[in-house]
């Protein structure tokens, strides 16, 4: 049985289901599943998880993310991304804007805020998924969120063309976050209706893009019979805190015992011999087992 984290490169033009799809067939592996969605036009890191490594698909979901980006000043479309249609406009003109300005209002974004998710995304309310109304024509109230967004900075000059501004940003965000709904506010704070033209995700559970594969490098290599590109397990908990436990607390882990540890984090990738052996999660004044992998 095959096992273990696949750091892919999701290309535009497929979801992440259809990513996950096409490695089952590659791997002829069925337990398959991917930790964080990308949109279809969104391209970068999608981690994967296989086999065994299936069991920590949660906590790769639930890790942070970094993205590359552009936002376009100047016009809205219906999905909040370049492949919407055209819904507001505004002309932007040289005079209007400065580095200064865009660099401040960035950092009001930092932190927890609330956010509302766009009506083309799959967020479900009342069993539905937004974009399935969306598609109908209809609208609905929808659900805000807190998230986290940890930096978010302009890493390009301004360009002007055709009435519009575009500049590209990075942004560091918990799960959950729209980098879409990200731009459009953006833009809203600056008093131009607006969307974001492109976006790549360059990390997320500890993977980058400069390391990831392609799927047609992914089935080369398997075509060669080598498995290489999967990467042990421990890489799907980079986010969590580690702690290294001793014999007598790996016993007690084991038999899913409770465990005294000075630490804070409310979860806890525990090692033994440099090897993932449970996740604990806070409770009280203890830890508890939550995931065994002994």
């Amino acid at each position: 049985m095959i096992s273990g984290i696949i750091n892919l490169k999701k290309e535009a033009g497929m979801t992440s289901h259809d990513a996950v799809f096409k490695l089952r067939k590659i791997l002829g592996e069925k337990k398959i599943g991917h930790g964080g969605t990308l949109d279809p036009d969104v391209v970068g890191v999608l981690p994967i998880a296989v086999g065994k490594a299936t069991r920590i698909l949660e906590f790769m979901t639930e890790a942070g993310k970094v993205y590359q980006g552009e936002v376009t000043l100047g016009y809205a479309t219906t999905t909040e991304d370049a492949s919407g249609q055209l819904v507001s406009k505004k002309s932007v003109d040289q005079n209007q804007l400065s580095l200064e300005a865009i660099d401040q209002v960035m950092t009001t974004f930092l932190g927890n805020i609330t956010q509302t998710p766009p009506m083309y995304s799959a967020v479900k309310v009342n069993g539905k998924k937004l974009y399935e109304y969306a598609r109908a024509g209809q609208t609905v109230e929808r659900p805000s969120r807190q998230i986290t967004i940890h930096s978010f900075k302009r890493i390009s000059d301004l360009t002007f063309e055709n009435e519009t501004c575009r500049f590209q940003f990075e942004v560091a965000c918990s799960k959950g976050t729209y980098v879409r709904t990200l731009a459009v506010d953006l833009g809203e704070k600056l008093g131009f209706p607006s969307h974001m033209s492109q976006l790549t995700r360059t990390s997320s559970s500890g993977l980058y893009l400069e390391e990831a594969l392609t799927l047609a490098e992914i089935e080369e290599k398997v075509a060669n019979a080598d498995f290489s590109f999967l990467l042990p397990i421990e890489k799907g908990v980079s986010d969590l805190t580690s702690i290294k436990l001793n014999s007598s607390q790996l016993q007690a882990v084991a038999h899913g015992r409770f465990i005294q540890l000075e630490q804070e984090a409310a979860e806890l990738a525990a090692f033994f011999d440099n090897r993932l052996v449970a996740i604990l999660e806070k409770r009280a004044d203890r830890y508890k087992p939550r995931k065994v992998f002994i």
